[in-house]
């Protein structure tokens, strides 16, 4: 893949996402498709009440789309592609549902987490024997040694463990006008540029789609956002980025590419320990974005933070592998 094909598919994807939005951010408004903020949630995000949500539709189309026709155009279409697109889109129903049901039914709970639990496994465990039609590694080794264990026939479990822990991560990050988007992008971006070293332009082809499919979104997602991705996209999201972790057999370097999405997860796992140990909290409300708001950083500065944070952790990532 050159490097004129994989500016032209970030830029097409960016340009659907783009083209998208804008009928559809009018059109939620007026079918008030809009996100309801906890009230236990900062004080601030009140004023967002209303924003039309169940954006996430914008860049999965956009993914679809770009991943297919570019796949189609260069041969690029394998089932390792058709798995991704499957994990997007089986994540993404489940977010949707979600969505629809908290939005539209005016029920606030939505999908109850068992029934996102066992949505998540299904897809999971779909995933898992299509892949294995074919060759498929069941090892997970140790970024950047030799180290490797086979986990044979238990590669279920934590193929399920990784999908359903990393979709649910980037959904609990997903709190800030562009923070998913914008860290989400910077990860798959960086995936990208791996599957490029490691000859698995395949697998290029969806993470640049999903970049430039982000990319795209943000322009309406940054803050003061005119739409959030909702369930919808956040789940998708994380599942997909799991995956690619998976068929490129770096799944524990997704911990590092992934840091903010880890962090967030664990101030939230630390915060629970805490309160029902000692009944303490550890921060002043989690995820840990949250925290560094009611510590009186603005909203902006705490994605901005996030967002270099998760470049500098992505350079880490990746450099090693180009150099």
């Amino acid at each position: 893949m050159t490097l004129a094909t994989t500016i032209t598919i970030i830029a097409i994807a960016f340009i659907i996402s783009a083209l998208l939005a804008l009928p559809l951010i009018p059109m939620l408004r007026r079918l008030k498709f809009g996100q309801s903020i906890r009230e236990e949630g900062p004080q601030a995000h009140q004023k967002k009440a209303g924003t039309p949500t169940m954006g996430g539709i914008i860049f999965i189309i956009s993914i679809v789309v770009s991943a297919i026709a570019f796949g189609w155009m260069n041969g690029l279409l394998t089932t390792q592609t058709v798995v991704l697109l499957l994990v997007l889109a089986g994540f993404g129903l489940i977010g949707f549902l979600d969505d629809f049901i908290k939005v539209v039914l005016k029920r606030n709970l939505g999908l109850t987490s068992l029934q996102k639990l066992i949505g998540q496994i299904v897809i999971a465990v779909i995933s898992y024997l299509l892949l294995r039609l074919g060759p498929f590694e069941t090892t997970v080794g140790l970024p950047f040694t030799s180290f490797e264990i086979d986990l044979g026939p238990f590669y279920v479990l934590f193929l399920i463990f990784w999908l359903v822990g990393f979709s649910n991560a980037v959904n609990l990050t997903d709190g800030l006008d562009g923070l998913v988007a914008g860290t989400s992008s910077i990860a798959f971006a960086a995936f990208g540029v791996l599957g490029l070293v490691y000859g698995q332009e395949d697998l290029s082809l969806v993470a640049f789609s999903v970049t430039g499919a982000l990319l795209g979104f943000l322009l309406f997602n940054a803050n003061p956002a005119k739409i959030f991705m909702g369930d919808t996209g956040s789940l998708a999201l994380g599942g997909v980025l799991a995956m690619l972790s998976v068929l490129m057999k770096q799944e524990l370097l997704l911990l590092l590419v992934g840091i903010v999405f880890v962090i967030e997860t664990l101030s939230v796992i630390l915060q629970v320990i805490s309160f029902k140990t000692t009944g303490k909290r550890i921060f002043k409300m989690s995820p840990i974005h949250h925290h560094f708001e009611l510590s009186g950083w603005s909203e902006w500065k705490v994605v901005i933070v996030f967002w270099t944070a998760a470049l500098a952790a992505a350079l880490i990532a990746v450099l090693p592998e180009v150099i």
